[in-house]
């Protein structure tokens, strides 16, 4: 199955994800396109140690094509201790629900989007890289996702929070520089996401994300992830998340074919 074309069949939801996140590598991409204007080493290739790179108002420079690190995308908390995630009884019975069921009613295999801060991570088989383009008004986030290319908006032209958004997958997200860290806080969800894949940790409509991106070098950025939802959670708890950046690669369209499920070829 193509990467641009992702069946999504009732009976069949589970395996398409699979079929997805088993399709070919990166190099499926723009193949060997060297990005100018990069720093490199003597034998050409990206020099990822270089150091951050600044935007022209003197803050890192987070533009580039990422990717998260391994198992972030299956479980957040893979790195917490058990009780720095604490669920609420509903809310623990229904994780398990969805451990137990191997994620068979995961919105992410029925062509929605993955959610905050799920939408950044990466599948453990094949690429689930982001792009970040950065202005100093606004910082767009752009997906290559299985549940199609989408997009975030960063808004850092000093607007509020809204204070009664329309619910929405990805919410609504406003974003300030302390130092040299966005800090990006997003609201607003509707409460359908689900926070991880394996696990199935769960959203609701009270959810807070903060996500803070802080650029280490050239090559490597750091995603400190807070949730706060006190519709799901005792307490607030925290994940850091390591990105790598795909040099010399771009995003390709992603589509997730809802007109091919089986009610439409009967």
């Amino acid at each position: 199955m193509p990467r641009s074309a992702v069946a999504c069949d009732p009976i069949v939801l589970f395996a398409a994800s699979v079929l997805y996140f088993a399709s070919p590598p990166l190099g499926a991409q723009w193949v060997n396109y060297p990005t100018p204007g990069v720093p490199r080493t003597p034998n050409g290739k990206v020099n990822l140690s270089a150091p951050t790179p600044r935007a022209p108002d003197g803050k890192p420079d987070l533009s580039g094509v990422w990717e998260t690190e391994s198992g972030y995308f299956q479980n957040l908390a893979k790195d917490l201790r058990p009780d720095d995630v604490i669920l609420e009884p509903w809310a623990k019975a229904l994780q398990a629900e969805r451990e137990g069921k191997d994620h068979q009613d995961d919105p992410l295999a029925q062509c929605m989007p993955p959610g905050v801060p799920r939408i950044n991570m990466s599948a453990d088989t094949a690429p689930h890289p982001f792009k970040i383009v950065q202005t100093p008004a606004l910082v767009v986030l752009l997906y290559e996702t299985s549940a199609n290319s989408t997009f975030r908006q960063v808004f850092l032209d000093g607007r509020p929070s809204p204070s009664d958004p329309q619910p929405s997958w990805l919410g609504y997200s406003v974003g300030r520089w302390e130092g040299n860290t966005l800090v990006v806080d997003t609201i607003g969800f509707n409460g359908r996401s689900w926070v991880d894949t394996a696990k199935g940790h769960p959203q609701t409509e009270a959810a807070h994300v903060t996500e803070r991106f802080i650029r280490r070098d050239f090559g490597h950025l750091e995603i400190d992830i807070t949730i706060d939802d006190s519709g799901a959670y005792v307490k607030p708890w925290q994940a850091k998340v390591p990105v790598k950046l795909l040099p010399d690669t771009d995003l390709i369209e992603t589509y997730c074919e809802n007109e091919k499920d089986q009610a439409h070829k009967r």
